[in-house]
Parts: structure tokens; sequence; C-alpha cells
């Protein structure tokens, strides 16, 4: 059971904005999905028996002390090895991706699930380690440890979660006191690496561990009028949809690139193009600052906590949703390649909303225990 004077340290603005999100995001959702076949309100209320489930993972992880985590550490881990593996033999595919595991009615998507893991047991992982994190020795034990679900998951093919894993990886580790300079090397190099291997793939055809139509994403998205009605076309209607939208939007229910389908995947991946389009700028502009209220209360969070551990995996979690909304958002508007990233809290899924809402538990449960209470 939770002490009930712990509630004195909630956060009440973080939940607040987290509130506005989600209510944002029903609200979207029932425009985004008005056109098909007339089933837009059973998305809705899926997505809102999803929150409800969320809430209740949430409110449930509250029970328990964080610091009690550290004693499964080692059984998650094996678990979301197990999960991921299972994705291999039984996982159901849709659009080239397997990345499903059939639950009766419902799709569990265990790569949601494994963000959420791989941040309890790498905080344990560094926590042990700090002061011990300054040579490519010290960190080469951290790599293997994230890389191996990562390849996991990279394997289904999902090449934006594997993306994610590598924004917690750093974050974490900046924050558990690693070598600034050798990881800032480490991504140079990285970064060289890959603008190396995509020239030599395009130049001299070396093969590259991805798919044809991730690697036409990234040349899109230099030019999306190179493949306009192919690869670019979501590109081009998500631009079209947002530019169309001006300061104050069309109107709840009447974008033209949104409910005449012009726009794919918008209630999902391009949920933020239907809030541009139909809510202006003014609209999308509200959105975004809820995110940095709720991202810069769980930075608060992390540094009000009362051990390393505690502001692991706030960090984290900060790094995930950071990361998830910088790519989701600039895909949107072409600043960013399009990786299937959804846009936490607002994009339409049940994996995603309740593994979100269970990573919002971890902050409040860090959040609510940040000191002793004494009387």
């Amino acid at each position: 059971m939770i002490n009930p004077k712990l509630f004195r340290n909630l956060d009440y603005i973080f939940i607040l904005a987290l509130g506005g999100i989600i209510a944002l995001s029903l609200l979207i959702l029932s425009s985004a999905n008005l056109t098909l076949a007339g089933a837009h309100m059973g998305i809705v209320k899926r997505q809102g028996l999803w929150v409800a489930l969320g809430a209740c993972v949430m409110i449930a992880s509250l029970t328990v002390d964080y610091n009690q985590l550290k004693k499964y550490t080692k059984p998650l881990y094996i678990v979301n090895i197990i999960l991921l593996l299972a994705v291999m033999f039984i996982g159901t595919t849709n659009k080239g991706a397997t990345r499903w595991i059939a639950l009766g009615p419902f799709d569990f998507q265990p790569s949601e699930l494994a963000k959420i893991i791989i941040i309890i047991t790498f905080a344990k992982f560094l926590a042990e380690r700090q002061g011990r994190l300054n040579t490519f020795t010290d960190l080469l034990p951290c790599f293997i440890f994230v890389g191996v679900p990562m390849l996991l998951i990279m394997s289904q093919p999902d090449l934006g979660t594997s993306l994610v894993f590598v924004a917690i990886t750093l974050g974490m580790m900046l924050v558990a006191g690693a070598n600034a300079k050798l990881l800032g090397g480490l991504v140079a190099g990285g970064f060289l690496a890959v603008v190396g291997a995509l020239f030599a793939h395009f130049q001299f055809g070396m093969w590259l561990p991805l798919e044809g139509y991730q690697l036409m994403r990234l040349i899109v998205f230099i030019d999306p009028y190179i493949d306009e009605l192919g690869s670019g076309y979501h590109m081009i209607q998500s631009l079209v949809a947002i530019g169309s939208g001006g300061l104050l939007g069309k109107g709840l229910y009447q974008g033209s690139q949104i409910q005449l389908h012009f726009l794919p995947e918008h209630h999902t991946d391009f949920i933020f193009s239907v809030i541009g389009e139909e809510l202006g700028f003014i609209g999308a502009g509200l959105l975004l600052v809820l995110f940095y209220i709720l991202l810069y209360r769980a930075v608060k969070i992390a540094l009000k906590a009362k051990d390393l551990y505690g502001a692991l995996l706030v960090t984290g979690v900060v790094s995930m949703f950071a990361f998830q909304v910088f790519v989701n958002v600039g895909m949107t508007i072409a600043i960013t390649p399009i990786t299937g990233l959804p846009l936490p809290f607002v994009s339409y899924g049940g994996s995603a909303m309740v593994s979100n809402l269970l990573a919002i538990g971890l902050i409040l449960n860090v959040n609510l225990r940040r000191q002793k209470i004494l009387f």
C-alpha cells in the first residue's frame, strides 16, 4: 500500500500536462478516423480502454517502492529476451514487419514493453558501475547489455525502436557519469560510419542490414519528390496537411488531407499532421508546450531523486519520450527521416499506451519517494 503522506510529494503539474496530452489525443483521434466506415468512435473507445488499462497499471506500479525493482532485474532482462525471441517464431506480420504477438483479439508488441524493461534493468547495471565508466573497455559491457535486445528488435525489422534504445542508452550513461568526450566521439564515429556505409551501398552495392523501404525513406528524406507517389508520398502529404492548417487550422473534422485519406497512417505515425491541419499552429503548439511541461517536470523529478538508481530510471524515460517526440514531429515536417515511431500518448496503439503509462508510473514512483516520511 501507498503511505498517504507520500502524496505530498506528487507533482500535480506533471499529471495535468499528461492529462492534457491524452485528452487532446482522444479528441483528434475522433477526427482522424471519422471516415473509417463510421468506426471512428470505436477507435476512440478502444484507445480510451487502453488509457484506462494503462492508468491501472501505472497506479498499481506506485504501490511498490522502485528500489525493490533491483531484485528482479535479472529475470526481467531474461523475460525481455524471451519475448523478443518469441516474436521471431510466433509473431504476426503486418506490412512486411513481424513485431506483434496475437493474444486473442489483441496484438501485443513486445518491443514497446522492452523499452521499459531495459530502462529498469540498465539503471541498476549503471548504478553498480558508478565511477567506472571512463574508458571504452568500461563502456563496452553497457553497449552489449543494451545491444542484445536492440539487435533482436532490428531484426523484426524495427529501425525506429532500435534508435530509441540508442537515445535511452546515451541519456542514462551520461547521467551515470560516463566519459562525455568518449561518448561524443563514439556517437560521431558511429554517425560517420553510417554515412560511409550508405555511400558505399549506393555507389558500390555494399550490403546493409536494412530493408529496401527503409533505405528509400532515407533517400526521400533529402528530397521526397524523388519518389513522390511512392516512398516520398507520406512526407509530401504531411507537409501539405500541416502547411494548409495555417494559424488556427481548418477546424476539427474539416481537414481535407485527412478526411479524404490523402495522408496514410494519419491515426498512428502521422497523427501530428492531423493536429497541424485541423487545429493549426495554435493546436500543434499547445501539444508541444504540454510535452515540454511534461519533460521539464520529469527532469526536475530526476534532479530531486534520492538516489542514482531513481535518477537513472527517470532519465531513461525522459530520453525515450524526448527522442520519440522529436523524431515523430520531425518526420511530419521533413526534418527527420520517416522511421515509424508513434507520438507518445497521442498515436493510436494499445501496447504503446500501456507501456508509456507504465513509464510514467516509474517517474511518479521516484517522485513520491524522493524523501523519507518521518512523521
